[in-house]
């Protein structure tokens, strides 16, 4: 009825703070309440903004004053406190990964479905102006149809700026389900769903030395695999090679780079909200700045939010649970893949969220 839609958070480590730098931006949007397992901390919050209130996880999920729970708890708790919002009978957005698992995501796409309520997930940055802007290029055919795309990401481990890095290296963490949802999303909404993949993965050592803050020089134990490499086929036949890596040092590939039938793009890193569109047509001399043409301007995360607050009834937001839902899927098979070396079929699939009009966030 043209009211804001309330939002309680749930969980207030280093990524709210830019979740409520964005939130005191939006109109359509407004905090209510905030509940960490630290409970000094979430009254730390409460307290920096008039009229919010801090209280338990339990309180918040069946708040009267809480329309939409924003979760930015760990993975390993993204289903438990998504289950227990839905069952509040709160719509609810969530930090990626969707859902530990594809098992887990199930039962909270049901969940919400039985309910009645939205369900959207990180990450948002795919509505900012870079990503739109290369959407843009896309659908007007200004490289012809694409043919396939890279998407690379190497670091040499969050250990060395996170005081806490344990749960990176831990099931539901590792360079692909960390930084994999940003590419693949990306991917996916620009190139469409992927039907099959196939991949490879390897480990460089057992644990990790936290490199900074009261737990400099702590060993914590690695997990899972931390540098995976996979072809992905697209519905439409492209093919994507990534490269995820928390094992190497630098590359000087970009990002992602989209080659279609008669020119390539550089798409800037689909982490961050903004950057430079480049396209290289066939015949031409050099690369070309692409205007900005697509995406909400000067967007930060919690965008999504606002989006989702704009989606008619009975519509799938852009950065909609379906879609969270394919890339986890992704993922989680392209994992399971790496033990056998063989193509693997997807087994969801997603329609290609629309694209977003050059605007303003509200």
């Amino acid at each position: 009825m043209g009211e804001p839609l309330r939002i309680g958070i749930v969980g207030l480590g280093m990524i709210s703070k830019q979740y409520l730098a964005t939130m005191d931006q939006l109109e359509s949007v407004r905090l209510t309440t905030v509940a960490d397992v630290n409970e000094d901390l979430a009254r730390s919050v409460a307290a920096e903004r008039p009229g919010v209130e801090a209280c338990s996880v339990a309180q918040l999920v069946t708040s009267p004053e809480v329309d939409l729970v924003l979760n930015l708890t760990i993975p390993a708790a993204h289903s438990e406190i998504a289950l227990a919002a839905i069952g509040g009978g709160k719509s609810v957005y969530g930090e990626k990964p969707f859902a530990v698992n594809t098992k887990q995501g199930s039962e909270m796409l049901a969940a919400a479905e039985a309910a009645g309520v939205m369900l959207g997930c990180a990450p948002d940055t795919v509505l900012g102006t870079g990503i739109q802007t290369a959407r843009q290029v896309i659908d007007d055919d200004l490289i012809g149809a694409p043919v396939a795309a890279t998407a690379t990401m190497v670091v040499p481990g969050h250990e060395r700026w996170h005081l806490n890095p344990d749960f990176y290296y831990q099931p539901g963490g590792g360079p692909l389900m960390d930084m994999g949802p940003y590419y693949l999303t990306a991917l996916v909404t620009l190139l469409g769903p992927v039907t099959a993949v196939m991949g490879a993965a390897s480990r460089t050592r057992s644990t990790r030395i936290i490199g900074t803050g009261p737990r400099a020089g702590q060993a914590v134990p690695v997990d899972i695999d931390t540098h995976i490499t996979g072809v992905l086929t697209h519905e439409s036949g492209a093919l994507s090679t990534m490269v995820m890596s928390f094992d190497a040092v630098k590359t000087q590939s970009a990002n992602i780079e989209i080659h279609g039938e008669t020119g390539s793009m550089v798409v800037p890193d689909p982490n961050h909200f903004a950057g430079d569109v480049q396209i290289h047509k066939l015949g031409d001399d050099s690369w070309q700045t692409v205007p900005v043409s697509a995406g909400y301007l000067n967007a930060g995360r919690g965008v999504g939010i606002a989006d989702l607050a704009a989606t008619p009834p009975g519509s799938e937001p852009r950065a909609g649970a379906a879609l969270a839902y394919h890339v986890l899927d992704i993922m989680e098979t392209l994992l399971a893949a790496t033990a056998t070396s063989r193509s693997t079929a997807i087994e969801s699939t997603v329609t290609r969220p629309s694209a977003v009009p050059l605007q303003t966030m509200r």
